[in-house]
Formats: structure tokens, sequence, C-alpha cells
């Protein structure tokens, strides 16, 4: 829809779809946008845990029928959708992963903005040439991580999948953008790492585990996570006593929320503000988290 559009209807719904996703900060971040932008704007929490094909597909119907600008996917149901959307994005099609679903005169389009989103947020992590970056996890966000360091020119990239039938078939999507080495080991994928990104779940709340050993840890490797809540977690905090640069999933998390907004609307928000949606969500969930 047009910005002139938008602003003659003043409304704007979207959501989320996934599980768990009661600590998301997607709805404060979005709402804030768009009342930024004089839009009444309304972010809904689709939370189905183990939705097969068909329950998907219930509940993209509704997004289709519903009035919907667009939905957002999470956890686990990335690459699931895939097959139900009536068309794709070039980059989502060539990770087969999407995070973000438009409704375009009644087509659900996929496309991922956690593949922008990454790129825009690692990049000053990045040196100018020589990186060689371990991603540990192959599913829908270690997808789009790996296509996001591919697309910045990481040309010694490492996957690694505690099922490598997952990791291989990543290596062959990421074959005609730079390609990427299989680890047979969290060990072997760190080896000369100059970074490492967890793109898998664990260490979300209320997970306290770590996808790597504190031992595998150093000081001159940079670390980043794509997890959020905590915003420090059980990987980074190791990380950091061990001297290295982190990189929370606090950045993933805004860019890929204001890449999603602009395909939702057409309208550039801020990400300023939806920085600060975000910050004010995590503060509040830190708060009660210490004081339960």
């Amino acid at each position: 829809m047009s910005k002139r559009g938008y602003a003659a209807s003043k409304k704007l719904l979207t959501g989320l779809i996934g599980a768990p996703i009661a600590h998301s900060a997607s709805p404060a971040m979005h709402e804030r946008a768009a009342e930024a932008l004089g839009l009444r704007g309304h972010y809904q929490l689709i939370e189905v845990a183990g939705a097969d094909a068909t329950g998907l597909s219930l509940m993209l119907e509704g997004v289709r029928r519903l009035g919907f600008a667009g939905v957002n996917v999470t956890f686990p149901y990335k690459e699931a959708v895939v097959p139900l959307l009536d068309a794709l994005a070039p980059a989502a099609a060539s990770m087969a992963a999407v995070n973000t679903v438009v409704v375009k005169d009644g087509r659900l389009i996929g496309h991922n903005t956690d593949t922008t989103g990454f790129a825009r947020a690692v990049a000053p992590l990045l040196a100018p040439s020589g990186n060689a970056v371990a991603v540990i996890g192959t599913g829908g966000v270690g997808k789009a991580i790996a296509f996001a360091l591919a697309s910045l020119k990481v040309t010694d990239l490492r996957i690694f999948d505690s099922e490598p039938a997952r990791a291989e078939k990543l290596a062959a999507l990421l074959a005609k953008h730079g390609g990427a080495r299989v680890a047979t080991s969290v060990e072997d994928a760190l080896r000369g790492a100059t970074g490492l990104v967890n793109g898998t779940p664990v260490g979300m709340l209320p997970n306290r585990d770590t996808p790597v050993p504190a031992s595998l840890l150093r000081e001159n490797l940079w670390v980043a996570d794509a997890v959020y809540s905590p915003l420090i977690t059980p990987l980074l905090a190791a990380a950091q006593a061990k001297g290295a640069r982190i990189m929370t999933g606090r950045e993933l998390a805004i860019y890929q929320a204001a890449d999603a907004f602009e395909l939702f609307t057409g309208l550039a928000p801020s990400t300023e503000v939806m920085g600060e949606a975000f910050d004010e969500v995590m503060a509040a969930r830190s708060s009660a988290y210490h004081a339960a």
C-alpha cells in the first residue's frame, strides 16, 4: 500500500507466527514505529506450538483474509512456511527460509529480513579482509546469518550443526554465493576463526546452556549471538570473561524488524524509535526476572 493509502487508513495490522514467542519485543517495536509515523498499529502474537503444514496453512490463510499487511515468522517455522507461500523474494528463495510474509494483492510473498538485518548489524565487526567466521546452527536464522556473511564477502565461512545433513544442505545452497565449509565439530569450526555467531536458540531463557564451551573462546575472537532474551547470554558472558568483543542480539532484532516494517508498509521506520521500544521491553523483563 502506498504512503498515502496508509495515511488515509491510519490502521496497520501485522503479527508474528512462532513458538515460544511470549518474550518477543516485536509488538513494542512495530507498534511504536507505527505510532511515530502517524499510524495506529497492532502487532498480534500468534503462538501455536507443534503446527504441521495444515495448521500453518490455516494460519496463513487467516493472515491473507483478515486484513493483515503481513506477518513475521520465527522459530520453528521459518523453513516450514516456504512451500505454503504464493511467491518468494529472490533472497528468500536462495536460502529456502522466510521470516517475513507480506500480503500483496491477496498473495503471500516471503522475504528474509534476518539476512539484511544481520548484515547491517555485523558489518562493523568485520575486518577489511581475512575474515574467518564460524556459524553454529543452520536452521532458519542460521541460514540467514550465513547468507548475510556471504553477502559481506566473508570467504572463509565455516558452518556447524548437530545434524550434519542440515549443514550439508546449507553448504549446497551457499555454493553459488561464495561457498562454505561444513565443520565436523564446534572445535573444527572455531579453529583459526576470527568471528563466531550463534544461530541456534541455545541460551534463550529459560535455557541457560551455551552452544560453545568456554574453553574454545579467546580474546582475539568476536562473538555474536542471535538470541536476545537475555541480552547477555551464557555464551556472551563467557566471551566477555575472555576479553572477546561481543555483539548481542539487539541490533539484529531491531534491524530485521525495521526492514520488515518497511516491507509491510512501504515506509521507512525510525530504528532509533524501535531501539528505544526494544530497550524498554528488555529493561522491564530484566527487572521482572531479577525480582522473581
